[in-house]
């Protein structure tokens, strides 16, 4: 008889027990990491391994209660974590805070303490949803599959910045930033994925102007050399920017400083139909790992019931493969979504005409049938 994953796992000695942090956050979050939660220990009841979870507090949610973004509390236990589950953070309600003040800032704390300076952001257009792709069929052709490798660490977003009076004027900078060994290991990073994939990465810069970019391509030419065997092209960030939308089929890895990889993958979600769709995950040195979807907290749709809980639900996978080393587990999520959409169930942000549609805990109990 065929050696089965689940025959496999169940020859398993002692099962495997996972810590998870939950950052559920604010407005969709806890609804969405609620699906999610529901789905990985349902992958863990078939592959046999537990999941212990605690929950910590980051973002708006934190600022309520604690009056500071990301309380030291939080990061104690995203450090003894094997990997953090977050949901989305921010909302209206905290827009007129100081930056240093507001839920974005827990966001950035939390890569920095935990040395999480890669953040991979797959966009990849899943057949039964090539509809709700904005670009014709001819353009996008049968599939579309990209890796948005940016750089979390640096950049105009950790520069120095300020605000002063000039000739009686108020002004303010941010400083984009970058040394040699930021640009060097995020390099490394995308050259390694590509090695895993179709062996091509476009590094996307602003040489023509920008010092710190000139930097970053020297550094980048650099690292190819220890990979011959991966395709390296140059883009200008503008160029990529229409490159996406006019030839989005010609990327593979795409390798993008902090500000320039926010953007660009924003716009590959909406080359993918929809940025419900879209996981990530935020990596450093060791295994442990933070992953999200990239979406906001989406505050207008929050209570409804109608959030799209499938990128949380993808990051659940990308954690499963990248921190918890669960491949088998992270596969059969990956299969179980395609199912869901196969079999023509949406939520409102991806509903066509002919579909089903259905409600936030529902996709998450669908996600959780196929997975069985």
């Amino acid at each position: 008889m065929a050696d089965s994953p689940l025959r496999r796992q169940e020859r398993k000695i002692v099962m495997n027990t996972y810590k998870v942090t939950l950052l559920r956050g604010d407005g969709i979050g806890p609804e969405i990491v609620a699906e999610a939660v529901k789905v990985l220990d349902a992958a863990g009841k078939k592959y046999g391994f537990a999941v212990e979870y605690t929950d910590a507090l980051m973002g708006g949610c934190a600022i309520d209660a604690t009056g500071v973004p990301l309380p030291q509390e939080t990061i104690d236990k995203c450090l003894a974590a094997d990997a953090v589950l977050l949901g989305a953070v921010g909302g209206w309600k905290w827009d007129t805070l100081p930056g240093n003040l507001r839920p974005e800032a827990g966001l950035l704390g939390i890569r920095g303490a935990l040395g999480l300076f890669a953040n991979l952001r797959p966009a990849k257009i899943y057949g039964p949803l090539k509809g709700a792709c904005p670009l014709r069929p001819d353009i996008i052709g049968d599939s579309m599959d990209i890796m948005v490798v940016r750089e979390l660490t640096g950049g105009i977003y950790f520069g120095k910045r300020g605000r002063e009076t000039v000739d009686g004027v108020e002004a303010a900078y941010d400083t984009e930033y970058y040394t040699t060994k930021e640009v060097e290991r995020i390099a490394r990073i995308a050259f390694e994925s590509a090695r895993k994939r179709n062996k091509k990465v476009h590094n996307i810069d602003k040489a023509n102007v920008l010092e710190s970019s000139r930097l970053w391509r020297e550094t980048v030419l650099r690292v190819a050399k220890d990979y011959p065997d991966v395709e390296l092209q140059h883009l200008y960030v503008d160029n990529a920017a229409m490159q996406l939308v006019r030839n989005p089929k010609q990327f593979d890895v795409m390798l993008c400083s902090n500000i320039f990889g926010d953007i660009l993958s924003d716009e590959a979600s909406q080359v993918a139909g929809s940025i419900g769709m879209l996981a990530s995950a935020s990596l450093g040195e060791g295994k442990r790992g933070l992953y999200e979807p990239i979406h906001g907290s989406a505050p207008d749709i929050a209570g409804q019931g109608i959030a799209n809980p499938l990128a949380t639900i993808l990051s659940v996978a990308m954690m499963l493969r990248y921190s918890l080393d669960e491949m088998d587990a992270a596969d059969a999520i990956e299969k179980a979504v395609e199912k869901v959409l196969d079999d023509g169930l949406r939520t409102p942000d991806i509903y066509t005409e002919g579909c089903r549609k259905i409600g936030t805990v529902e996709m998450g109990d669908a996600v959780v049938a196929a997975l069985a």
